[in-house]
Parts: C-alpha cells; sequence; structure tokens
C-alpha cells in the first residue's frame, strides 16, 4: 500500500511540473489518503503483534 501511495506521489508530481493542476490534484489526495490507511494499518498491526497468544 506504501508503494501505491509513493506512485501517485510521482504521478502528481510530474503532472504538476507538466501543468495539469486537476491530475495532481487528484494523484495527491489519492497518494494523502492511501498513506493514511498505510499507517493505520501499520500501527493496528504493530500493537496487535505485541499481544502474548493466548
Amino acid at each position: 500500500m506504501l508503494h501505491y501511495a509513493v506512485v501517485f506521489l510521482i504521478v502528481a508530481i510530474i503532472a504538476a511540473v507538466l501543468g495539469f493542476t486537476g491530475i495532481a490534484g487528484t494523484a495527491t489526495w489519492i497518494a494523502q489518503v492511501l498513506f493514511a490507511v498505510f499507517i493505520i494499518l501499520f500501527l493496528v498491526s504493530l500493537i496487535r503483534g505485541r499481544r502474548p497468544k493466548i
């Protein structure tokens, strides 16, 4: 998931350099959402992984 966030960030940067502001804004938004989901899933897996198994 982090890979997709980085890919959309690169697409946003390239689109911004070429002047496609609508595409750049959308790609940036998608990258931010994917990064937030990645961080949430990472924290959940960290918390669940530290519990002792019963």
